[in-house]
This record gives structure tokens, C-alpha cells and sequence, in this order.
């Protein structure tokens, strides 16, 4: 989840404490929930029915209050350095490139970028996908990163 950790960075002070935040497939910027949520407005009282149902993932949907207070004034706060690492075949966040972040001292990573072959989704990423691992190793110890290479996807 990409949101909770920013939202304690930006609200509750966490950008004193954390040098780091890495984000496997995190929903930075909203998710459609692959169109789902375009279904909404023709199903009256479906929103607030969502909203009370399960709060958390209304909070995630793109547009949301949540999400639209936490985006204002932009996606990082300083002295944190920031990496997303996406998987373009994502079926929770979607589009995929949602989950990118704009900001000075940001990374994106898109796996595919680095490994035509890794097929991951959203799932996957952060369970076993080595290259993710890989990445994530890099990120949290950028004085050791090693180039991330595919065949560590195959293996």
C-alpha cells in the first residue's frame, strides 16, 4: 500500500524517522479497480454503500478525498527518498502508471523495463518476484546496488 506509509510521512511526522520509503505496486494515485469503479455512478447509492462497507478501499479509489488531500502539494516530502517499483500487468492498481510518484528525489521502476519476461502482477510482486527483491535490496542500500539483470527472473 502506498498511501498509509505517505500519509504518515505527510501528516504524522514520519519523514523525521524514515530515510526511505520503498513501494512495491503501491496505489499512489488512485486505482479504477481495472473500470470497476466507472460503474459507480449508475448504480445510485453505490458509492456511499462502498464507503461504509469497506472505507479503506474507497480511500484508494481515484478521486477520493483521501487520496486527493494526500496528493496536494505534491507527492514526496523532503529529506525522504522515495522508490516505486510497478508492474505494467497490475489488475488491482490500475492503470498501472498510477502508482508512479512525481518528485525530486523519486525512482520508478517498472519491472518490465528491466526484464521483458518478468510477467508479475500485482500479487506476485511482492511475494516472490526476484527482480522486485532486487530492486528494493538496491534502494534501501544504494552504497552496495548492484545492476538489476532478467535472469533473475528466470531462476
Amino acid at each position: 500500500a502506498g498511501s498509509p506509509p505517505r500519509h504518515y510521512l505527510k501528516f504524522l511526522g514520519g519523514a523525521a524517522k524514515v530515510h526511505a520509503l520503498v513501494g512495491l505496486a503501491p496505489n499512489n494515485h488512485g486505482t479504477t479497480l481495472s473500470g470497476l469503479t466507472n460503474l459507480l455512478p449508475y448504480f445510485p447509492g453505490a458509492e456511499d454503500l462502498l464507503s461504509a462497507a469497506t472505507p479503506g478501499l474507497a480511500d484508494q479509489i481515484v478521486g477520493s478525498d483521501f487520496l486527493t488531500r494526500l496528493n496536494a502539494g505534491g507527492d514526496t516530502v523532503a529529506g525522504v527518498h522515495y522508490t516505486v517499483i510497478a508492474t505494467k500487468y497490475d489488475e488491482v492498481v490500475t492503470p498501472w502508471r498510477t502508482q508512479y510518484l512525481s518528485g525530486s528525489d523519486v525512482h520508478n521502476v517498472l519491472l518490465q523495463d528491466l526484464c521483458p519476461l518478468d510477467l508479475s502482477e500485482h500479487v506476485a510482486i511482492g511475494l516472490f518476484d526476484r527482480i522486485a527483491f532486487h530492486e528494493v535490496a538496491n534502494a534501501l542500500d544504494p552504497a552496495h546496488a548492484t545492476p538489476t539483470t532478467c535472469a533473475s527472473a528466470l531462476s
